[in-house]
């Protein structure tokens, strides 16, 4: 019996580092496809490709935080690896359509029919971890490994676009981005996961607004969701604008762009990294809050740019205080609510950022739009700086 339970136990973790490799080759498929799109978005649009952007950013994250719960429990009915094989395929399918978008909506369908299946898999990924480690400290270290490689997407995904730019066009990332898709589906295919378990049928809408409730109960929760909507309005005026700033204000090509965006990147895994060593002398609320500040700040100097070697350190500081200011979010859910809340306050902290990103990419892009880029980037840092006050004042400075 103990030598089946060790062969358990060996065959749940290799599958837990298999599904966790596929999740990360996704993960920089869709970074480099986000790349590919901004690239997308210029071509068809030119100086108003901000407004395109944000409308096709927002209308991606409104699909994920909106269709997730609503797909949840028909995905959990499903075998999983035909699931996640066919999610996978979906994804494919629609990156390899968007090179040949020659419509502004066509680009916002195929964005749709791409997040509808990401909608779909996340959730079922999320919920297939705890089966394959159901020990609790092995589970931890896995959550917070994938808070990590989340981190270092954002630097890869555009580093690795920007290497793929030397030899390819931004059609060529779509096609590197479709493959990677087909090969996590083809690894998934021949990996053993186990069937979900169906949770009782009673009490469904309860449970799915379990974690908005213990959000809109508890105040430094309460806290937590105007520093998300901080940091939000921070990252969106960096996904819907770098595009316009670098190849329309400043004149500069494709693989600048990816290289600002890389910036950016490894602000925020410099963020990641450094959050265990500071978090250790001060706590989460001064840290959230002081992140939250500097960005707001920085967001607001970005019109003073007068050339691309200032962009530079100016998104690696940027991104740097967006992850300083975001990444402890998952250790403060971890002391708040019983254990058996932590699934739902995790869920509902997901849904909830994705909402703020999806109105910080139409803010962003309306407001370029409308009022001009320089304009845009003043009055964003301007309501990020209020969210932080809005943070302060909900958040007692006792309760750390």
């Amino acid at each position: 019996m103990r030598v089946e339970a060790a062969g358990q136990r060996a065959w749940r973790r290799r599958a837990y580092w298999i599904l966790l490799a596929t999740h990360v080759l996704a993960l920089l498929c869709t970074g480099i496809a986000t790349v590919a799109l901004s690239l997308q978005a210029f071509a068809l649009a030119g100086a108003e490709a901000g407004l395109v952007l944000g409308n096709a950013l927002s209308i991606k994250m409104l699909t994920y935080a909106l269709v997730t719960p609503l797909v949840a429990p028909v995905a959990e009915r499903l075998p999983r690896r035909s699931l996640f094989v066919a999610l996978n395929l979906v994804r494919a399918g629609a990156v390899l359509m968007l090179p040949f978008a020659t419509r502004v909506i066509d680009l916002y369908l195929l964005v749709v029919l791409f997040q509808l299946a990401s909608a779909a898999f996340t959730p079922s990924y999320q919920a297939t971890i705890p089966d394959l480690l159901p020990d609790e400290e092995e589970y931890l270290r896995a959550l917070s490994l994938s808070r990590t490689l989340g981190e270092l997407e954002n630097l890869a995904s555009p580093a690795l676009a920007a290497a793929l730019l030397v030899v390819v066009d931004a059609k060529g990332l779509f096609v590197g981005a479709a493959l990677g898709f087909v090969t996590a589906a083809g690894i998934i295919a021949s990996t053993p996961l186990p069937m979900p378990r169906r949770a009782a049928a009673a009490g469904l809408l309860r449970r799915m607004t379990r974690g908005w409730r213990l959000f809109l109960a508890t105040p430094r929760l309460r806290g937590l969701t105007a520093l998300n909507l901080a940091v939000a309005l921070a990252s969106a005026m960096v996904a819907v604008n770098t595009v316009v700033l670098v190849q329309d204000r400043l004149g500069l090509g494709q693989r600048e762009t990816a290289i600002v965006l890389a910036c950016f990147g490894m602000g925020s895994v410099a963020g990641a990294l450094l959050m265990p060593l500071v978090i250790r002398r001060i706590s989460d609320r001064t840290l959230m809050l002081a992140g939250a500040t500097a960005a707001a700040a920085t967001l607001g100097t970005a019109p003073l740019v007068l050339g691309y070697a200032t962009l530079l350190p100016l998104w690696f500081g940027l991104g740097l205080s967006c992850g300083l200011a975001h990444t402890p979010a998952g250790n403060l859910l971890r002391r708040c609510g019983a254990p058996d809340e932590k699934p739902a306050l995790y869920a509902a902290q997901f849904a909830l950022f994705h909402l703020c990103l999806a109105a910080g990419y139409a803010l962003a892009g309306w407001l370029g739009s409308l009022v001009g880029l320089i304009w845009d980037f003043v009055v964003l840092a301007c309501l990020a700086l209020a969210c932080v006050a809005a943070a302060a004042r909900a958040w007692p400075a006792a309760d750390v």
